[in-house]
């Protein structure tokens, strides 16, 4: 079955509240400016928001049991001698979250041909799954969610763990401790999605942009256009060779993507050109980022991106995967060769690197008061929670340090974290979104085309846009989430996007963008009351190493701990000094 959307619930606004608005239904002007100035005023308290966007995860591959964990004797960490760690949920945790468990989904009561399992902590490097966009929707057979095995797991790989019905494993909090105790200590949605069916690249630009048409194919050396869309590149061409993103294409405003294929590049506006349109400073920070041989140095004049490093399983891979980097696909925010910022304190700002940075490169600027409003991290390859060249080990040891580090800065004190992911790799998650695109093209499996015909809207006309897609893992960290609490509004990767554009009053992207008619992430704050404590964890097993601070938000610990209100933004008092809320 498929599902007709449902309007968004009404958040309670004030004066405020209405006058952003009015500004995000203004639009965004076509011609970025420099920002170079000071950030604008917000409309919430958050004056600083770092967005860190890993790799390929469902919501039940990580949070299927949650809070239950098995808790079993004797496991280590794969590869680290580290001893597993056992979880214990507070009483006070929300017993109203959509998990495998809740819903009765384990074994031996599953409908796919495998059972859900457990993978244990010493099996965290596994085989990738298959996510392409056309078999994550068959994977759905029509909303009954019964197809995993047939359409997108993958058994076996190299070197790799691997299992009959991969697809179907999940892990709990033995393994992915860091991440639970985010959920206890902050605020989790059991209800976000891709905004698109689809790999890596469609959610990274859904991240930024909302949109995944407007792409064309471009010589790879060259940099001019082919004389034909390339297929692979480019999904329903239209009579000018711009179509949609469905793949994995490299970004043409790019040294270090592949020169043995076509590369792709985006026409269009993504949230950095309304950020410095806004005067508001932001940034990309990617590990290895950096080039090891410039493009001065080098021969053909295209930087060379050779950092590697190892996962927990011994495997070595690419720090810098040029497809992940949504901003290089467009010509107004790429930094083609990788070049650094002119000096720290113009890290944020527009100079040669455009924007686009290393990871150290954040590192130098988070104590700072250069920190920039908008930064969005992408870790290492080995550590960015991909399966095949990641994990979830290596993955916590990046979230867990990158996330105490900006807690122990000063401007901790008004910052949001957002940790989401790409897409699901194609794991097995047992919920669908109400679809909101509907698309009907040969790319789509029945689900979207069945929901094109019953009246589902196709944005802009644009096809191959179909979603939400998959389910996948969404927090919020921040003295201001709401604690230990559940949020059940939907959203999507474009609802990040509608944040930004709200908080800063950039006005919004259009063009059939997402962005407009994305779920609000607001009911995961609380801008009234106490602010949340900060809770540091150890990287190496993700178990809670210290907490600070009273903690006393309303809908933490205390009298309203673990209460569920309706997810639709429930009023909690008088506004907070230092901003305008949007709650």
């Amino acid at each position: 079955m498929w599902h007709l959307a449902k309007s968004p619930s009404a958040i309670a606004l004030g004066v405020t509240a209405l006058s952003l608005l009015a500004v995000a239904a203004s639009g965004a002007p076509a011609v970025a400016k420099s920002s170079d100035g000071p950030s604008r005023d917000t409309r919430t308290p958050i004056k600083h928001l770092v967005v860190i966007f890993q790799e390929n995860v469902s919501f039940d591959h990580y949070f299927a049991t949650y809070p239950v964990a098995a808790n079993v004797a004797g496991e280590t960490l794969q590869g680290t001698g580290v001893a597993a760690p056992a979880f214990t949920a507070s009483a006070t945790t929300p017993t109203a979250i959509d998990t495998l468990g809740s819903a009765g989904l384990l074994a031996p009561n599953n409908p796919n041909s495998v059972q859900p399992f457990r993978l244990t902590p010493a099996q965290a490097v596994t085989c990738d799954q298959d996510h392409h966009y056309q078999d994550e929707q068959k994977a759905y057979n029509g909303g009954l969610m019964d197809k995993f095995v047939e359409n997108t797991t993958r058994d076996s790989c190299s070197g790799l763990y691997g299992a009959p019905g991969l697809v179907m494993g999940y892990y709990d909090g033995n393994t992915v401790m860091g991440l639970w105790n985010y959920a206890q200590q902050y605020a989790m949605s059991d209800n976000s999605y891709s905004t698109t069916f689809g790999p890596s690249t469609p959610g990274a630009l859904n991240l930024v942009a909302g949109q995944t048409h407007g792409v064309r194919s471009y010589d790879p050396v060259t940099r001019q256009l082919t004389t034909a869309p390339d297929p692979y590149t480019v999904r329903i061409p239209d009579a000018n060779g711009v179509g949609t993103v469905i793949n994995d294409p490299d970004p043409v405003w790019d040294d270090c993507s592949s020169t043995a294929h076509p590369v792709a590049g985006m026409d269009g506006t993504n949230i950095g050109d309304l950020l410095n349109a806004n005067g508001t400073t932001w940034g990309w920070f990617e590990g290895g980022f950096r080039p090891t041989t410039s493009a001065a140095d080098a021969s053909n004049g295209r930087a060379v991106c050779g950092s590697v490093n190892t996962n927990v399983g011994g495997l070595t891979s690419s720090d810098y995967i040029p497809h992940h980097e949504p901003f290089q696909y467009y010509a107004s925010t790429a930094n083609p060769h990788h070049l650094p910022p002119s000096s720290t304190a113009m890290i944020g700002k527009t100079d040669q690197a455009n924007h686009q940075y290393d990871m150290t490169d954040f590192s130098k600027v988070v104590d700072g008061k250069n920190m920039p409003a908008v930064s969005f991290l992408k870790a290492p390859g080995y550590q960015d929670g991909h399966a095949a060249y990641s994990d979830p080990i290596d993955e916590q040891h990046f979230l867990v340090d990158t996330i105490n580090q900006i807690q122990a800065s000063p401007n901790w004190k008004d910052t949001a974290i957002i940790v989401l992911y790409d897409d699901s790799d194609g794991w097995y998650d047992h919920t669908m979104a109400n679809l909101t695109n509907a698309s009907n093209s040969v790319d789509d499996a029945a689900l979207c085309t069945d929901a094109a015909s019953a009246g589902v809207s196709i944005l802009g006309g644009y096809q191959d846009r179909c979603g939400p897609g998959t389910r996948q893992p969404f927090l919020v960290i921040s003295p201001y989430a709401k604690t230990n609490f559940v949020d059940h509004t939907q959203t999507d990767q474009s609802s990040v996007t509608q944040f930004i554009e709200d908080n800063w009053g950039t006005g919004r992207i259009g063009d059939g963008s997402t962005d407009a008619g994305a779920g609000s992430i607001v009911n995961m704050f609380n801008f009234h009351g106490r602010t949340a404590p900060t809770v540091m964890l150890n990287p190496q097993d993700g178990t809670v190493a210290s907490i600070s601070g009273k903690g006393d938000n309303d809908h933490g610990r205390g009298s309203d701990a673990g209460k569920e209100d309706s997810g639709h933004g429930r009023d909690a008092g008088s506004g907070r000094k230092g901003g305008r809320s949007l709650a």
